[in-house]
């Protein structure tokens, strides 16, 4: 076994996974990275469809110490964002510690508070901490129908260019940014398309007087009040959308970011250009056709999925899942009360742009790990004895985090104080090991 209890081990060398070992390299904590991919850049190398574009702006989506070009449009592509992600891994020479190809299948405590982490071509290594960066646009959520439909039925991760869809008559499903996407192309490429929604989002505008929506919020000193964000994305979205009964839609059924935003300009636009059916939620499939709950029945050639994804980690030993629906039970977004060196990052879905709350948030993870290194207790324990709770949800505000992580960087001499006074009280705590990977496990672990 290959002994590397000096590192941390970062797990995903997508946008998460960089932003922390950039953090980590300039804080001078030693670490290893590894992707199960044969590139570096996540979902944007592996996930997106050639003709993607980011629907946050430029300006909250690049990592704050390493802005994009300014020959970047506002909405840069998906080869805009593999380039730019290949320049930042570049700029601060991250590229040498990145190992590909290296797919995990197992993570567990061992003794004297160190990480076993088990490769897929049976190599073993102990680290001293594992941080999960492996994204959450991944492991693909697909609904259950009734009936059976004789057209091709895939996944919104499974659709890669408009080739897919020229001349076909198209049914996709969901109401979120992909699938809204995925309409409005098939609606410019196919022969129809109609949009089955359970439920109708609220339509946000990419851009209002010539600045995109993200944007609006980027110099607000402070974080403003959830009902007044609230107001404010309602009047914008009735200043250039009107009325959902406007375009023949049901108004929604949950407030505005209940549910994470729907930024999508040109779903009305085609609904009013006949090019985008809207319907209701599917009743059952039937042949070549699918009949929706209003009793209505299209025939179509192709259904696209795009219903989203399961937050997963199937590499962590069943005592360590602590994911409930889209939520990782965890303390400020990344720390276990009862293990310490586990750290998930990047799970959480923020209302913007991920490259400036990572570099926000990397350097104080970083700050954490050193803390940690110097008590016996973990950090998720000191988090909640100072009054800090689990999640109740996977959509955050970005002005928020940003307060957040402000207040725990002045604040870090105090909580530093406050974490060895905690410590003393537990002289004893050692991280509880964790039994061996069975062959039955690593089958139950591959299947799922």
């Amino acid at each position: 076994m290959q002994t590397t209890s000096e590192k941390y081990l970062i797990i995903g060398a997508g946008y998460a996974g960089l932003g922390m070992a950039q953090a980590l390299k300039e804080a001078g904590i030693p670490y290893d990275q590894v992707d199960a991919s044969d590139d570096i850049g996540g979902n944007w190398y592996h996930g997106v469809y050639e003709t993607a574009h980011i629907i946050s702006s430029r300006n909250i989506t690049q990592f704050t110490n390493f802005p994009m070009p300014e020959t970047y449009p506002d909405f840069p592509s998906a080869q805009n964002m593999r380039d730019y992600i290949n320049a930042f891994t570049d700029h601060f020479g991250l590229r040498d510690t990145i190992e590909l190809n290296r797919e995990i299948t197992f993570v567990r405590p061992v003794e004297d508070n160190l990480w076993e982490v088990s490769f897929a071509n049976d190599e073993q290594r102990l680290y001293q901490g594992v941080v999960l960066c492996n994204g959450h646009h991944w492991c693909k959520r697909l609904p259950k129908f009734e009936g059976h439909f004789n057209g091709e039925i895939i996944h919104s991760k499974d659709y890669k260019r408009p080739q897919q869809l020229i001349g076909k008559r198209i049914l996709v499903i969901g109401a979120g940014n992909s699938a809204c996407d995925l309409a409005a192309e098939a609606a410019r490429v196919g022969a129809k398309c109609v949009l089955s929604m359970r439920d109708t989002p609220w339509f946000i505008p990419k851009t209002f007087a010539g600045v995109p929506v993200a944007d609006l919020s980027k110099n607000s000193k402070g974080p403003s009040p959830l009902w007044y964000q609230r107001l404010m994305v309602y009047l914008l979205i009735r200043l250039t959308f009107g009325k959902h009964e406007s375009y023949g839609l049901p108004t929604p059924k949950h407030r505005i970011f209940e549910k994470h935003p729907t930024i999508n300009s040109e779903v009305p636009y085609y609904i009013k250009h006949g090019r985008i059916t809207p319907k209701p939620g599917i009743r059952k499939l039937d042949g070549d056709s699918v009949e929706f709950e209003d009793g209505s029945r299209e025939d179509f050639d192709l259904i696209v999925c795009a219903t989203g994804y399961y937050v997963a980690y199937p590499f962590l030993a069943p005592e360590l899942q602590r994911v409930q629906g889209s939520v990782v039970k965890c303390y400020d977004g990344a720390f276990l009360d009862d293990y310490k060196g586990l750290y998930f990052v990047g799970w959480y879905q923020p209302r913007g742009g991920i490259g400036s709350i990572i570099s926000a948030f990397a350097p104080v993870l970083a700050r954490y790990l050193k803390l940690q290194e110097t008590i016996n207790v973990p950090i998720g324990l000191v988090l909640k004895t100072l009054g800090k709770t689990l999640p109740t949800t996977h959509l955050f505000d970005p002005q928020q985090i940003f307060s957040d992580l402000e207040q725990t960087d002045r604040q870090f001499s105090s909580i530093t104080q406050k974490a060895h006074q905690i410590d003393a009280q537990h002289p004893n705590f050692r991280n509880q090991p964790l039994p061996a990977q069975t062959h039955d496990m690593l089958r139950t672990t591959m299947s799922n």
